[in-house]
């Protein structure tokens, strides 16, 4: 398989047209991402071929490293080409130990917001993605309108564009989109993890684009025989096969794989060009069903 990713497709993201299969730069900071990444070089190296091969679309943080990895994307790729969009993200600080804690005050908000600002070399983010950090492992109930208000405001004075969501919950969504135009629903899915099969559905019918954060499994990479056995098959890898997958679910969805390996970046972009025949999906759509 070739490793350009033209044919994977594009969607709208804000007002901007990105490629389906984009790259998320989290791992490109230390384990866990926190810390330094172990190699500079080899990060900045990873971000500069991601654009040669054509992702036109960062998944990013302040709050990867932190700073770290913000800052690698600005020396990295700085003067950004007109074509890129980076989306990062707000609401998070780290512990001394690495934990993720709530930053979810508008103070908080607003700095979060200008350390984005300062880290990548912008003057205007594109798009800011609000995590709700109720919990930050998983989504859970609680009302956004104060931080929407927040964001809203610093968009107000040019600071931002556009406004997503993450890690949130359908009756957060709605809230949102009554107080909102929502740019993007960044919240955990992939082949085995489907809780979000109406969410990504819905969005599809009003043209928001859905972009699973773990696509691949994130720090616990995707285990199944199924998968194994449907790679074989194709001559592909699993993960390989968990892209196409993705790719083929619902075409709103957008794809930020990250990787601090150019062999794993590239292998990522290759599996745009693997078409996964019915008897492949039947297999793979067995593997997990949707959370009642």
């Amino acid at each position: 398989m070739s490793t350009t990713i033209d044919q994977a497709g594009a969607y709208t993201l804000g007002n901007r047209t990105v490629r389906r299969l984009g790259y998320g730069a989290m791992q490109l900071a230390g384990p866990n991402a926190f810390g330094p990444p172990k190699d500079a070089v080899v990060a900045r190296a990873v971000l500069r071929e991601a654009l040669e091969l054509g992702v036109n679309h960062i998944d990013t943080s302040d709050f990867y490293g932190p700073h770290d990895t913000n800052q690698l994307i600005r020396e990295a790729l700085h003067p950004y080409r007109d074509e890129l969009v980076i989306v990062t993200k707000v609401s998070a600080r780290r512990g001394a130990d690495g934990s993720w804690l709530p930053a979810f005050s508008a103070p908080e908000l607003e700095q979060a917001v200008h350390d984005n600002l300062r880290n990548l070399g912008l003057d205007t983010l594109e798009v800011v993605n609000l995590r709700a950090m109720f919990d930050p492992y998983k989504p859970a109930e609680g009302s956004l309108e104060p931080q929407l208000a927040t964001l809203a405001e610093l968009r107000q004075r040019g600071l931002i564009r556009h406004i997503g969501l993450s890690n949130v919950t359908p009756r957060q969504l709605e809230e949102a989109q009554r107080i909102m135009p929502i740019a993007c629903v960044q919240n955990m899915y992939n082949l085995v993890h489907r809780n979000d099969d109406a969410m990504i559905d819905a969005l599809a019918r009003r043209g928001i684009p859905y972009v699973p954060f773990f696509p691949l499994g994130g720090f616990s990479p995707l285990q199944s025989d199924a998968l194994s056995a449907v790679a074989a098959q194709l001559g592909a890898t699993p993960m390989q096969v968990a892209i196409a997958w993705l790719l083929q679910r619902s075409p709103n969805i957008l794809l930020i794989p990250g990787t601090s390996s150019p062999v794993h970046l590239r292998e990522n972009l290759a599996a745009a060009q693997l078409v996964l025949p019915k008897d492949a999906l039947a297999q793979l759509d067995a593997i997990a069903t949707p959370a009642a």
